[in-house]
């Protein structure tokens, strides 16, 4: 089979021994160094994908996708709920009420956000029926003042279920300050846990129980909670929605209360994408040392191949091709192996923490139990293709030295 000269002898070198034992050593250790950055950053990305799936699925599951907001306290919020179904982008639409105000317990305190929510409906929208770790959501009966809290809160009150607190709201009167405090003793019924900063600032009343509170008729609500296919469609899905509506609503979605946290977790991916980067930019140019060292080495070898009528074009080919073969092995390896430990690093972790009998995740401390993992295929080819493009950049300098080689030089000396 016909092969061009300069991938010949760039792949012959490639593989040949060579005399110059320090050369072999130096090639090996770029290789490795290459593979090993690479598998860094596939696994180090994986991981990251998989906190961030795990705080969306947790976060985002617990606060409104969307809402279509009234202007004026809602009515009938079932003709709204049935304009946003007609959106296909909308998979569930339920009443909802959000009001902040004070916990407080025994002379302790905290912020709270209270969500009034219809228990028998909150499935659709909402995850927090599978995090409840005492009691039930569906104690919530109309009337009766009871609480979901979150286990942060919990723990920081020392409550159970059948404790009562004290709920704070602010409510407009005309008194001289415009604002009077409105209390209201509420009953702890469930407490929920899905491991975010959610456990500790929010709460969960009964829509009417809500109403009441804001001196609503028990039917009335202050929005329609929407759940969408496509969270990052959510500001353009409630919009089209409410301003399908009219003018006595308006929209608002998740960016606007948890968008910060997710640019924050987006940015941080970056920069230590970019760190690990310059593993691999430095494993990358250890092969300008190697060939460097190879042109050395070869250029007796050099010289003859000028002799023989090869051009300077071809001579720099050849070495390129040998520092590409090594960076091309190089990030294959490491490639396939970052691809391997990314799908089995939960397991690997788990066999960690059984061997050492130390949970390295405690729930108790952290969010997780283990140790997420996402392999996103654009990830990995990004990388590879980093890889590829900095070990070719490597080969320009060493290949355009070999090419400048003067025959007559290269054999006095060699």
């Amino acid at each position: 089979m016909f092969r061009p000269l300069s991938i010949f002898i760039g792949t012959r070198y490639t593989r040949a021994k060579r005399r110059n034992r320090f050369v072999s050593f130096i090639s090996m250790t770029s290789m490795i160094g290459l593979a090993l950055g690479v598998l860094a950053m596939i696994v180090v990305l994986s991981v990251m994908n998989g906190f961030q799936r795990e705080m969306s699925s947790r976060i985002l599951g617990m606060v409104p996708h969307a809402t279509v907001v009234g202007v004026n306290p809602i009515d009938d919020w079932q003709p709204v709920a049935a304009a946003a179904l007609k959106n296909p982008k909308v998979t569930a639409a339920v009443p909802f009420t959000e009001m902040e105000g004070m916990l407080s317990y025994k002379g302790s305190m905290q912020p709270i956000q209270i969500s009034g929510v219809d228990p028998a409906q909150e499935g659709k929208v909402s995850i927090v029926a599978q995090h409840i770790v005492q009691g039930r959501l569906d104690a919530l009966k109309p009337g009766e003042f009871g609480v979901v809290i979150g286990e942060i809160t919990a723990r920081r009150f020392r409550l159970n279920v059948g404790d009562k607190l004290t709920l704070i709201v602010p409510e407009i009167s005309n008194a001289p300050g415009g604002i009077t405090p409105r209390m209201q003793r509420l009953n702890v019924v469930g407490v929920f846990k899905v491991g975010a900063e959610l456990d500790g600032s929010m709460a969960l009343i009964h829509l009417a129980d809500a109403a009441q509170m804001q001196h609503w008729q028990p039917n009335q609500v202050q929005s329609v909670r929407l759940a969408v296919k496509d969270l990052y469609a959510a500001p353009k899905v409630s919009g089209d929605i409410a301003t399908g509506l009219g003018a006595g609503y308006k929209a608002d979605d998740w960016t606007h209360t948890q968008g910060s946290l997710f640019s924050a977790m987006k940015m941080e991916k970056t920069m230590i994408g970019l760190l690990l980067l310059m593993i691999v930019a430095v494993a990358a140019f250890n092969i300008i040392a190697t060939l460097i060292m190879v042109v050395n080495d070869k250029g007796a070898d050099i010289a003859i191949l000028r002799t023989i009528g090869a051009t300077p074009r071809q001579i720099m080919a050849i070495f390129m091709v040998q520092g590409t073969v090594i960076g091309i092995v190089g990030t294959l390896i490491g490639g396939v192996l970052g691809v391997i430990a990314a799908l089995n690093v939960s397991e690997l972790v788990g066999w960690l923490e059984r061997v050492s009998g130390q949970h390295i995740f405690s729930s108790d401390v952290y969010f997780v139990s283990n140790l997420p993992s996402e392999l996103q295929r654009g990830d990995v080819v990004l990388i590879c293709s980093a890889g590829f493009i900095l070990s070719f950049l490597a080969t320009v300098y060493p290949a355009w030295r070999a090419a400048k080689t003067e025959p007559a030089q290269a054999l006095r000396y060699s």
